[in-house]
């Protein structure tokens, strides 16, 4: 009783024949029969069969197995030819064969770990470092460009009694601020008629509540557009606060130019929680990378909180119209449809930032985020491409080192991409925090890094299915 090796026409209906049967069926045979009879298929498994004592008569039982394990079965027919295979035989195949796929899976992972930490460092050479030889003009210019400052407010009595005197007080010529009341029913317009009384450079627009007719912040800022006087818009919030008497100068110098669109930065004030931390991370993250795209000639959003553009460009392009069907974008969706290469500059001088607070709970945050997190499925499909991108592999570079950490798998290679990825980020964003008011918030980095990419994800995915319904 030896081992066979007969041609594969032989056995195609006896290989089916035994895949017909159970697992107990296959496993009672086995543990029975004496001989071995190995078959080749010329492609990629065999067939290993196992018959009695009239194997050139008869063939009727096979079992597939991967074509691999097959010459360490031809080696070692001997071995089989003592004794008769038994289940414990079987479960090592097995063993063997779940070891390979174990490994298959371990490597890919890795591969695409490594890929994951390529195309991260891309983004911070290519993108993100071209902010930091970025230097504002620090010598403060004189410009007289008429200005019309338009604000939307929606409740905003106590921030509008705090903030918009510092706006009216603004150390420049010639400009005017013009405040859309919408639809407010607390103390807000006795607090404008107020304020109108001393700055005779306030213009007052009032929007009624109406019963069936719903308005949101893109039709406020259109009536606002409208009954500004000046060709050069700036926008801001009620909640805003500029750093500085010069917040209009520095912004408008930017339009002695060819410049269209001027994006700012508006940072959140400092306080002493975990929250406040994250909301200030993440919106440094942002800034610079809405920042560095404008500076490549590719700008994609930017922030209603420090905006400026021209009211030529706002009308040539029909306002707000191609996403007045969306509650949100009044910034970022008409940045990404207007901005180009020539039209569009920076300002990131310290006296050009407005402040705002934070929120504080994470109940007004979320909300916050998923109203803003809705408009970006409507950028251009380069843009979404790319922040994708970001956003997926930057989750997943920290997905796939947990599983190598928790694995044992490739250790010191995976903890030396991750602390090799983690100094080239302090190396670009120490100065860019420092110019950006968050320099402190590096000694978070990698935590707060991390919780950055897995609320991009999350948010990213919640904006694509929730719609909202109202901006106050």
């Amino acid at each position: 009783m030896g081992v066979c090796i007969i041609p594969w026409s032989v056995v195609i209906s006896p290989a089916r024949a035994f895949e017909s049967g159970s697992r107990a069926i296959k496993l009672n045979f086995i543990r029975k029969v004496a001989n071995l009879v190995i078959l080749f298929h010329p492609s990629r498994y065999a067939l290993v069969g196992v018959v009695g004592n009239k194997v050139r008569k008869t063939l009727k039982y096979l079992l597939l197995i991967p074509i691999e394990l097959t010459p360490t079965l031809i080696t070692y027919h001997n071995l089989f030819n003592t004794y008769n295979i038994s289940q414990q035989k079987l479960t090592t195949l097995h063993l063997h064969q779940y070891q390979n796929l174990e490994t298959y899976i371990q490597e890919a992972l890795f591969i695409l770990f490594q890929f994951c930490f390529i195309v991260q460092l891309y983004f911070l050479v290519n993108n993100q470092s071209r902010l930091t030889g970025y230097k504002p003009l620090e010598e403060l210019l004189p410009v007289n460009v008429p200005v019309s400052v338009i604000i939307s407010a929606r409740n905003e009595a106590q921030n509008l009694s705090e903030n918009l005197p510092s706006i009216l007080e603004q150390n420049y010529p010639d400009f005017e601020v013009v405040v859309v009341n919408d639809c407010s029913f607390d103390s807000s317009d006795m607090v404008l008629l107020e304020l109108s009384d001393i700055y005779p450079r306030l213009k007052i627009v009032t929007i009624t509540e109406h019963a069936r007719f719903k308005t949101g912040k893109k039709f406020a800022l259109t009536l606002g557009i409208k009954a500004a006087k000046n060709e050069h818009l700036l926008f801001t919030d009620a909640d805003c606060r500029p750093a500085s008497a010069d917040w209009i100068t520095r912004m408008a110098a930017n339009f002695t130019g060819p410049a269209e669109i001027v994006l700012g930065y508006s940072p959140y004030k400092r306080s002493k929680n975990f929250l406040n931390r994250f909301i200030r991370f993440e919106t440094i993250k942002t800034a610079i990378n809405y920042l560095s795209a404008a500076i490549n000639g590719d700008a994609y959003m930017g922030i209603g909180r420090n905006l400026a553009y021209t009211k030529t460009l706002f009308f040539s392009a029909k306002g707000f119209a191609a996403h007045m069907h969306v509650l949100s974008g009044d910034d970022d969706l008409f940045v990404n449809q207007n901005a180009t290469s020539d039209n569009t500059a920076i300002e990131i001088h310290h006296d050009a930032f407005t402040y705002t607070d934070a929120k504080t709970s994470l109940t007004d945050w979320y909300r916050q985020k998923k109203r803003h997190f809705g408009v970006g499925k409507i950028y251009k499909s380069r843009h979404r491409r790319m922040l994708s991108l970001d956003a997926l592999s930057g989750f997943l570079f920290y997905i796939l080192l947990t599983l190598c950490l928790f694995f044992n798998f490739e250790t010191l290679l995976a903890l030396g991409l991750f602390m090799f990825r983690v100094i080239f980020q302090v190396i670009i964003y120490r100065k860019l925090f420092k110019r950006l008011d968050g320099k402190y918030l590096l000694w978070y980095l990698p935590i707060l890094d991390m919780i950055y990419y897995i609320y991009l994800n999350i948010f990213g995915l919640t904006g694509s299915f929730i719609k909202t319904t109202k901006w106050k």
